[in-house]
């Protein structure tokens, strides 16, 4: 527990020991811990060199010899974990400035914009080490057959994951088929990373918080190890309002309540009378003759017609037909 503060666990056995026991002379120390008197005579120098424990004599009717009593936990441990809290502090503030000086400097100059890898390890280093610099929240588009950092081998995202990272991934659907691929998205979504399926998902990529991103060298070769980092700058805000775009189109999936499988929501779905309505009003009959058709009133249809256009946020029936093939309404 205190390895933060330089105690070594042998070391902090002891200390608690005369902590919570006022004092111990060696041998009896060495009897609680089961060390030698050598090796307990070592820790106590140690402790003592650090001010938190201190040597006394025996006190009368006492086996002769020196005993060792604790200084204050909250005294002496107190002003190293200030320390240490003061240093850290430090260098955090250190961070943020060598960090700005490096994204200004970056941005001063064009090509500092983005940097290329090639090599198969640096792109998984720079993958992990992207989403462990994250703070707030990743963002990533997944496209089927990952080769460089398969699903389940992405050890950083886990650990985002559980220091509070928020994580929102756009599945390509057709990736769900690959081997183990559902329990390995069931296994995210229990550790709360959000996920939502498109289509397709024309590009990988992955962007931690607003700071940089990493997508693929050639979008012809979307599996490939060769990719470009690219940090703070117009580009990048393009890239993020790319992917915000896309997940507000994606469609949200998550682990079914009984069994191994997955359910996707679809907010925008249509009921079938207006899909019907729908269909035969695009094919171009009027109103009157869907009506008669569907054997109901022609305002029924008018209602319904409009009702569809407020929902797909449109002006006109042509805009309708173009938001109702993006939608999947018909």
């Amino acid at each position: 527990m205190f390895a933060a503060l330089g105690l070594d666990p042998a070391q902090e056995e002891v200390y608690r020991l005369l902590a919570t026991r006022v004092d111990r002379s060696v041998a009896e120390l060495a009897a609680d811990t089961g060390r030698t008197t050598d090796e307990v005579g070592g820790l106590l120098t140690a402790l003592t060199a650090r001010g938190l424990a201190a040597a006394a004599p025996g006190a009368e009717g006492r086996e002769a010899g020196t005993v060792y009593t604790a200084a204050p936990p909250d005294i002496a441990l107190g002003a190293v974990l200030r320390q240490r809290r003061d240093e850290l502090h430090a260098a955090e503030a250190g961070l943020a400035d060598l960090a700005e000086q490096h994204h200004r400097a970056a941005r001063d100059r064009a090509s500092g914009v983005v940097e290329v890898l090639t090599d198969v390890a640096a792109v998984r280093h720079r993958f992990a080490q992207l989403q462990h610099s994250a703070r707030h929240q990743v963002r990533s588009m997944i496209v089927p057959n990952l080769t460089v950092v398969p699903h389940t081998q992405n050890e950083a995202g886990t650990a985002g994951l559980r220091r509070g990272v928020r994580y929102r991934a756009i599945l390509q659907r057709s990736a769900l088929t690959g081997p183990g691929m559902v329990a390995d998205v069931i296994a995210s979504l229990t550790e709360g990373e959000q996920l939502r399926v498109a289509d397709h998902v024309p590009v990988k990529l992955v962007i931690a918080d607003s700071s940089v991103a990493m997508v693929p060298l050639s979008s012809a070769r979307n599996t490939a190890a060769a990719s470009v980092l690219v940090h703070a700058g117009g580009l990048l805000d393009a890239l993020i309002a790319y992917f915000e775009t896309s997940w507000q189109a994606a469609f949200p999936i998550a682990a079914n309540t009984v069994g191994d499988g997955l359910t996707e929501s679809r907010p925008d779905e249509i009921d079938e009378l207006d899909a019907r309505i729908l269909a035969l009003v695009l094919a171009g009959l009027t109103d009157q003759a869907a009506a008669g058709q569907l054997g109901i009133s022609r305002r029924t249809v008018q209602r319904r017609i409009t009702d569809l256009m407020s929902r797909a946020g449109v002006e006109t029936r042509i805009q309708l037909g173009w938001q109702a093939a993006r939608r999947g309404w018909a």
